[in-house]
């Protein structure tokens, strides 16, 4: 149904634009509770044989919500019907920032591909956290978090203590995400030299908590071997407790959408099936590097349950799906659990 009459009308309007209006709808729905029954009774199963603990916390199923679709928190248990088993909610912010200027967002239909320029747009920590507070949450909570636009680099660690200490007490882990592409210098911070001055700061405060919280990183699929290692290398020193691979690329290879169309679209995070091999073999090779010391979670490009298995056999423990949810629709989350779960049998 998705596939052959919802997408086609979807794709007809701005991808921004038609992003609010559907999640809006749905959270319109879910005032009906029977509505709500249903959508559960349709996309929600139990896969025991699924079930996995990470950085100590159990994770009903390895099929997550990546950052950017909801960036403010405000759809976490709506989006959790269709069968997540954690929703990564952000980047946020210290302050609320608009973002980039429109139109920023675009499709590639042919590449089955979105490429965004959106510019970390949220609400900021204070109102997103209040958010949370108030939340009754059905499902596991991922915090990615990042700086102002216009916080210079050098600052930078300041806005990523902020949001780490405000939004501590109502997320279940911390992405750090120093691998955004459409900000600008936004890539420098994964620098290992970065990292040093971070980490320390985020591990000393979540030390001092009653209940610490696992902190990942989310890296770009854009970095070469000799930059992997370097922060493969601070992780395992540090004692991180995951790695996310990957963010968005900047890379346009091997696309079917002409180069007119690339250049009209510009700049920006490309994401889907153009990204599927490239960060599942750097899934591979952080798998190799580290002995599968270092818990992964892939994304990029999961289209499909094979793609979901692929990113598993190259060593991810979890994955995340965005674009794959957007292009195959709610369907996928089930549909790649119950082929996991054969798998497992």
């Amino acid at each position: 149904m998705y596939k052959y009459f919802v997408r086609p009308i979807f794709f007809v309007f701005d991808p921004e634009w038609v992003h609010y209006f559907a999640l809006n709808f749905l959270k319109l729905i879910f005032k009906v509770p029977f509505l709500k029954t249903i959508i559960k009774w349709i996309y929600q199963r139990q896969f025991p044989n699924l079930e996995k603990e990470l950085f100590g916390i159990t994770f009903k199923n390895p099929v997550g919500l990546a950052a950017g679709f909801d960036k403010n928190g405000k759809y976490i248990n709506e989006l959790a019907s269709f069968g997540f088993s954690f929703i990564e909610i952000g980047t946020i912010t210290p302050k609320p920032q608009p973002g980039n200027p429109k139109k920023r967002l675009f499709r590639l239909v042919k590449d089955k591909a979105i490429v965004n320029r959106l510019g970390i747009n949220n609400d900021g920590v204070i109102a997103i956290s209040q958010r949370l507070k108030n939340h009754n949450r059905e499902v596991i909570i991922g915090g990615n978090i990042g700086k102002n636009t216009s916080t210079e680099n050098d600052l930078a660690y300041e806005d990523y203590l902020e949001n780490f200490k405000i939004l501590h007490p109502y997320v279940d882990y911390f992405v750090l995400n120093v691998s955004c592409p459409n900000v600008s210098n936004f890539t420098k911070l994964q620098d290992v030299e970065f990292l040093k001055k971070l980490v320390p700061k985020l591990k000393q405060y979540n030390n001092e908590q009653d209940q610490t919280k696992p902190i990942l990183i989310k890296i770009s699929p854009d970095l070469t071997n000799n930059q992997l290692d370097q922060t493969l290398d601070f992780i395992k020193k540090e004692q991180i407790e995951g790695i996310i691979a990957t963010n968005t690329t900047t890379k346009r290879r091997n696309l079917q959408t002409s180069e007119v169309e690339l250049k009209k679209i510009g700049n920006g995070g490309l994401s889907g099936s153009p990204l599927a091999k490239n960060s599942t073999e750097i899934i591979r090779y952080i798998s190799k590097q580290t002995q599968k010391s270092i818990p992964i979670i892939g994304v990029g490009g999961i289209m499909n349950p094979k793609d979901a298995l692929d990113k598993i056999q190259a060593g991810a423990d979890l994955i995340q799906l965005y674009t794959g949810f957007i292009y195959s629709g709610p369907s996928i989350v089930k549909k790649i659990n119950n082929f996991l779960s054969k798998k497992n049998e």
